[in-house]
């Protein structure tokens, strides 16, 4: 297999800064006065990074195409912890980067059974180029077990809606363009709900701790 295509530039500050704003939208003020909040009720699990739901948050109903040409939608989801990223096969910097920290957040839970390993998901947020067999080809880069999936610019905006996600694409410039999206990681739960956000930068070591502790916390 060859090797996953390395990153080619730094991080950019305006996807940082649509990291950090997809962040606040999703997450943010709601998740804190809602630690608060639920500190009564039961106990949230100690995390490195992660920004956890006490009460997770439904995904509104979507339809999509996976890398392998088959239907994806919420059902897909259920019965398996899952980290969803959005981002895009022509993407510079921050998407292959955090493909490759997640290849090695599974490493660090080889320990895991098989079923409680979490699934990868990257959604396009460049549909019009990303087809079903360019993401299969990209994803397999990294892991053969990532999906990629795409679908109308309707069904992904309505899905990065749902789930808290800013897509911005700049104006075209020489035949090409770029698509400022956030870059924060999502693990959806066994029952296709968000149960937590993680903020960029990501760290596997960081991740693959925070995904054992909110697994033991919630089963």
């Amino acid at each position: 297999m060859e090797s996953p295509p390395p990153p080619r530039n730094p991080v950019s500050r305006r996807e940082l800064l649509l990291g950090g704003a997809g962040l606040i939208l999703a997450a943010g003020l709601g998740i804190l006065t809602a630690r608060y909040l639920s500190r009564r009720r039961h106990a949230s699990p100690t995390t490195v990074v992660a920004l956890v739901y006490p009460s997770p948050r439904a995904i509104a109903p979507f339809a999509l195409t996976a890398s392998d040409g088959s239907a994806f939608d919420a059902r897909r989801l259920l019965g398996r912890w899952t980290f969803i990223l959005f981002g895009y096969t022509n993407c510079p910097d921050v998407c292959p980067t955090t493909l490759l920290e997640l290849r090695h957040v599974r490493q660090l839970l080889a320990d895991v059974p098989a079923t409680e390993l979490p699934a990868v998901v990257l959604v396009s947020v460049d549909p019009a180029r990303d087809t079903p067999q360019r993401l299969g080809a990209y994803t397999a880069h990294f892991d053969p077990s990532f999906v990629g999936l795409t679908g109308t610019e309707a069904a992904v905006g309505s899905l990065a809606q749902s789930i808290g996600v800013a897509i911005e694409r700049e104006p075209e410039h020489e035949g090409s363009y770029a698509v400022d999206h956030t870059a924060a990681l999502f693990l959806i739960d066994a029952s296709a709900r968000v149960a937590a956000v993680f903020p960029t930068p990501h760290q596997a070591a960081a991740i693959a701790a925070d995904y054992r502790a909110i697994r033991a916390a919630r089963g």
